[in-house]
């Protein structure tokens, strides 16, 4: 049974427009029109010349291209971890509270009941006064990629804010 396999590299090329028979003549393209001549390439979007759909839909609202993409953090994931009294960037990004391609913004969602010192881009007012009502503290910072020479990883260098 295997040895009746025949291998489809050895298969000949169906030879179109030789003659009249099955794929001759037309070679398979019909009669007439555009994508019956030689070279005729048309765009998927064409549509006979008639305004394209993509055109004709009407465009609303307004796309942000500066618009700044936060990973948000509340301030009741940050009292569930037990295990450390400084957050930061690594701290949140070793429990997957953050993806890491993003800036850190602290929100006041839950409540706050242990100390931390805290370390973030940005912070929401009502996340800043449950952080210090509890003792803690916060630290704005700015975090700076610096692509290195082979690039192919990426160094973090942080600078805090004043």
């Amino acid at each position: 049974m295997l040895n009746d396999l025949i291998s489809s590299k050895n298969k000949n090329r169906n030879r179109v427009g030789r003659g009249p028979g099955s794929k001759g003549k037309t070679a398979g393209r019909g009669h007439k029109g555009q994508k019956s001549r030689s070279g005729a390439k048309i765009p998927i979007l064409f549509e006979g010349g008639q305004s394209s759909f993509v055109l004709r839909t009407p465009k609303r609202g307004f796309k942000n291209y500066n618009k700044i993409t936060y990973d948000i953090v509340n301030v009741g994931t940050i009292n569930k971890l037990d295990n450390s009294k400084k957050i930061n960037y690594e701290t949140l990004l070793e429990n997957k509270l953050i993806t890491g391609r993003y800036p850190i913004k602290i929100l006041g969602n839950g409540d706050l009941d242990k100390k931390f010192e805290i370390f973030a881009n940005h912070f929401s007012k009502t996340a800043e006064e449950k952080i210090k009502s509890a003792g803690g503290s916060i630290t704005k910072i700015w975090v700076l990629l610096i692509q290195c020479l082979n690039y192919q990883s990426w160094t973090r260098e942080y600078y805090t804010l004043y």
